[in-house]
């Protein structure tokens, strides 16, 4: 499967990395393909700099480990859709998954819950590892 990682999912791997998230992440490496999208990246870099500007380092050394696929997030105001999201800030991570037809948009953001679309699955990590672990 190709999955897509929010970027408070991986905040969460690279700086609080505990059993579980371990667990979660070592699964998905071993068994799927990761897709990030510029736009994760680009606010995954903005977040560490403004909230954890000590632990740049430890990013960059997570990033080159992690084995993923680089796609690049369209312009959003050129796309049209009905799909409805709370936070119209998080309309190009869901439209960098559906247009890189990934299988499964893993994020812990709760923005995302109220959506209704069959495909990419939007699950939590604790939903993605019921299901699939």
């Amino acid at each position: 499967m190709e999955i897509m990682l929010d970027t408070n999912i991986l905040i969460s791997a690279a700086l609080f990395p505990g059993a579980k998230m371990t667990v979660f992440l070592e699964h998905i490496i071993k068994n799927n393909r990761i897709i990030l999208c510029s736009y994760i990246l680009d606010e995954l870099y903005d977040v560490v700099h403004r909230k954890f500007p000590d632990k740049k380092r430890q990013i960059e050394i997570f990033l080159q480990k992690l084995p993923f696929t680089f796609v690049h997030t369209p312009k959003i105001d050129l796309i049209e859709t009905d799909i409805y999201i709370r936070d119209e800030s998080d309309y190009p991570i869901l439209m960098s998954a559906i247009l890189a037809d990934v299988d499964i948009l893993i994020t812990g953001d709760k923005d995302f819950e109220e959506i209704v679309i069959d495909k990419p699955e939007i699950l939590t990590p604790g939903e993605f590892m019921q299901l699939y672990l």
